[in-house]
């Protein structure tokens, strides 16, 4: 058994109310349940956090090194534009990570179509809903377990 680890930056709590017809109607609760599912049904196990803080995504990647985290699937929201402590810290660490967007960000405003991450991810996932969560995740297994 593998030890996989998602992470969802800012905002991204209010999943499934925030912007629906960006963003869609699913909760961020219903994607972790899915997410969660799948990891156990292929014999993996999916520790799953969220917080619009930065210093915690920070502690979180930090502690995925600590458990043996094999892939970290991000979503960082805001963060993506903005945070080299974040890109730092999935470089300190080494464990590889796909960044996840549910919408497509270079399709959106210029300030969102930079990512201070996606040139040290694994892959993006970016413009497929929700679904593009699952789609990494099984691409993590497939890679990392």
């Amino acid at each position: 058994m593998s030890k996989f680890m998602l992470l969802n930056g800012p905002n991204l709590n209010l999943l499934g109310s925030r912007e629906p017809e960006i963003y869609g109607s699913t909760t961020l609760d219903e994607v972790e349940k899915e997410l969660c599912s799948k990891a156990s049904i292929s014999g993996h196990q999916l520790l799953c956090y969220q917080s619009n803080a930065e210093h915690d995504l920070v502690e979180q990647i930090h502690l995925a090194k600590e458990e043996n985290i094999k892939c970290i699937i991000f979503n960082p929201g805001a963060f993506t534009h903005s945070s080299i402590a974040i890109r730092d810290a999935l470089s300190g660490v080494g464990i590889p990570f796909i960044e996840v967007h549910i919408s497509n960000i270079y399709s959106r405003e210029d300030f969102r179509q930079k990512s201070f991450l996606s040139d040290i991810a694994e892959g993006v996932v970016s413009g497929l809903g929700v679904e593009g969560y699952a789609l990494a995740l099984e691409s993590g297994i497939k890679k990392f377990s």
